[in-house]
């Protein structure tokens, strides 16, 4: 449920011309793109853009709302067909493979899933989930948690966003995290 206040046509207007010259700039130059550059290409000042987007990571988190919402609805649609950790492996595959979206976003991805987005909200219960269901079945330790899972899928962002090819990275590297964090690898 959206708790923002009913936007007046011209605001909702700016909103999506944010939203619009933001995925473009994200796109081109990457997560770090100046605000000014974004409110500039919308065609609004930059206190439009802060009215709206308080901060980058807001912004951020209303361009990756759809590409998130997808993420938790595709795992939760997977979920019965896959063991506990293989569960978890594909979700931070895909989580993995989106910060990859925009350069830099990983850098952020830590604040930016707070945002409280429907996005942000839908992949953060999926991930709870998921580590839970893990736990139960005794696939994953029990101290691993949830912000384990972000700074793990941040570390591999970040390790491959130069790397020529980085989606046959991610599988490798997220069963690296997976292999210290399974019960079994506990011995």
């Amino acid at each position: 449920m959206n708790n923002e206040p009913a936007l007046r046509a011209d605001a909702k207007k700016n909103r999506e011309l944010i939203l619009t010259a933001a995925e473009d700039l994200f796109q081109e130059k990457g997560a770090g793109v100046a605000l000014e550059e974004v409110a500039k290409r919308a065609g609004v000042g930059i206190g439009t853009l802060y009215r709206r987007f308080p901060t980058r990571e807001a912004l951020l988190a209303a361009t990756s709302n759809e590409r998130f919402l997808s993420l938790a609805e595709n795992s939760r649609a997977r979920d019965p067909d896959l063991a506990p950790g293989d569960a978890v492996r594909a979700y931070l595959e895909d989580l993995a493979r989106d910060m990859s979206t925009y350069q830099n976003l990983a850098t952020s991805i830590g604040t930016v899933i707070q945002c409280g987005t429907p996005g942000c909200n839908a992949i953060t219960a999926e991930g709870h989930r998921l580590l839970q269901r893990g736990h139960e079945a005794g696939a994953i330790r029990r101290d691993v948690t949830y912000e384990d899972f972000i700074y793990m899928v941040t570390a591999i962002s970040i390790a491959i966003e130069n790397d020529l090819s980085p989606k046959s990275r991610i599988g490798h590297l997220v069963d690296l995290f997976l292999n210290g964090i399974s019960v079994k690898g506990s011995d």
